[in-house]
């Protein structure tokens, strides 16, 4: 009867793998599908197509800038909306704390504890414009790594939006 022994040594394996995992998941990396055309061209370049998921890229979503809430200008991060905290965007950083960020109407102060985001295609954009700033608490991570589609496979780019920030 050695059936239960060997089953028991495969749930072991399982549940420690699972535990690693979510583990590595939480403090470490992580990966998401970023959806929609808000960030295009950098991500899902091409959202009008038959397949729809498929299309979805997938990112590396690295979180050792949590520590010391360490980003600048350009990052393109993952945070929780301001609305839903279940619901998830993946915009660029424009402004920091104590910058002033130009908008279509105003210049805008960024408070302590936040930032300013945008996607990178306006038009279809929801973003610090439509909420205000983002506090850095609801940012889950720094998107370094495009994963998926294998033709696009590589570094995201940090690109900052200069004439339209500035410090305080």
């Amino acid at each position: 009867m050695g059936t239960p022994s060997v089953l028991w040594n495969v749930a072991k394996k399982c549940f420690t793998v699972g535990l690693v995992s979510l583990t590595v998941s939480d403090r470490f990396a992580s990966i998401v599908s970023v959806r929609g055309g808000s960030m295009s061209p950098t991500f899902n370049p091409k959202t009008n197509t038959l397949f729809g998921s498929l299309s979805d890229d997938y990112v590396l979503v690295e979180k050792f800038c949590l520590q010391k809430y360490k980003f600048s200008h350009g990052d393109v991060v993952v945070f929780s909306s301001p609305y839903d905290h279940k619901e998830k965007h993946v915009k660029r950083i424009i402004g920091l704390p104590g910058d002033w960020v130009g908008t279509h109407y105003d210049v805008v102060k960024v408070p302590e504890g936040h930032c300013w985001v945008e996607g990178d295609n306006s038009a279809s954009s929801m973003d610090s414009r439509s909420f205000g700033p983002v506090p850095l608490g609801l940012v889950n991570g720094r998107v370094v790594h495009i994963l998926w589609p294998p033709h696009r496979v590589g570094s995201v780019e940090r690109k900052a939006p200069q004439h339209r920030v500035s410090s305080s």
